[in-house]
């Protein structure tokens, strides 16, 4: 095993956080950074990540790191990048790292500036489905029938309606030369994605599905098991996408785990198991499944 990982405090992200044991965001965030290296200023949305990390006077982080608001992480760093292209500093990287609740909805304006402008920073978007930070409410990204506090499951409705956004096609819409999807479940492909995005230059954007236990409502030790099955069942594609196509895709097995082994451990999806109305949504999840195995190629 590589030194760095025997001993925790060799982290760019340090132990002692407020994090959730099995926190995936957590965990996500430690190996992007250690990836980033030293020589890297985050900027931080509002979120999980910043209050478990970052309570004043305190700091988990062993570079420097900014958190504005919720909605404006990618202009503050485009803000940092301009100051340190002024000082004529070419070295040091620029980052942001977020939710899926600052990414897909309220930094959504923000970030598009971003892309447009093609400027030089890469951008890690931590997906855990909700607003986790503030109790779990629905975000774009929460997947068709999840229960969440703002889409509860009942007699007649099934949790949430919609489709979840397909944010890396929106970046591809924005001509973001490096885009790559990840879960927690394969901590050495999002080291691999964060070492190769650096050798991309102009803006790169990096989705990573991050477990959270008390929003999912799952065990502790699932998160990275959790993780795989997401990918392993179609659930959640990883691929990579270099100047709008598609180069790379992590292969599942051909046979394949259905979607129903991800969905039952979790009690968000607890709901669909209890009425035949409700096996019938796991079935619909299952058929997204299958257009995403045939959309990427995954087998």
């Amino acid at each position: 095993m590589n030194q760095k990982y025997k001993n925790p405090l060799n982290h760019l992200l340090a132990p002692g956080h407020r994090g959730c044991a099995g926190c995936g965001e957590l965990l996500a965030a430690r190996h992007a950074i250690n990836a980033l290296g030293k020589d890297t200023i985050v900027v931080s949305a509002t979120g999980c990540l910043e209050v478990t990390t970052t309570p004043y006077p305190e700091s988990a982080w062993k570079i420097p790191w900014v958190h504005s608001l919720f909605e404006n992480a990618p202009s503050v760093a485009s803000g940092i990048l301009a100051t340190l292209k002024n000082k004529g500093d070419i070295k040091t990287t620029v980052a942001v790292f977020a939710g899926d609740g600052s990414t897909f909805d309220i930094g959504f304006g923000a970030l598009s500036g971003l892309w447009t402008r093609r400027e030089n920073i890469i951008y890690v978007c931590f997906d855990n489905e909700a607003y986790m930070n503030t109790g779990n409410q629905y975000s774009g990204a929460t997947p068709f029938s999840a229960a969440t506090m703002t889409t509860p499951p009942d007699t007649t409705i099934f949790g949430n309606e919609f489709i979840k956004k397909d944010l890396p096609a929106i970046a591809a819409a924005h001509g973001v030369p490096y885009i790559a999807t990840s879960t927690i479940g394969f901590p050495e492909d999002i080291t691999a994605k964060i070492k190769k995005a650096l050798t991309f230059s102009g803006p790169k954007y990096i989705q990573i599905l991050v477990g959270c236990v008390p929003g999912w409502g799952y065990d502790s030790e699932l998160t990275v098991s959790l993780g795989r099955l997401a990918a392993q069942s179609g659930h959640y594609p990883v691929f990579e996408m270099e100047n709008g196509k598609i180069t790379k895709v992590m292969k599942i097995p051909q046979n394949s785990p259905k979607v129903e082994e991800y969905l039952r451990p979790q009690k968000r999806f607890a709901h669909l198991f209890k009425t035949d109305d409700g096996k019938k949504r796991v079935a619909a999840l299952q058929r997204m499944a299958e257009e995403n195995i045939k959309k990427y190629q995954l087998k």
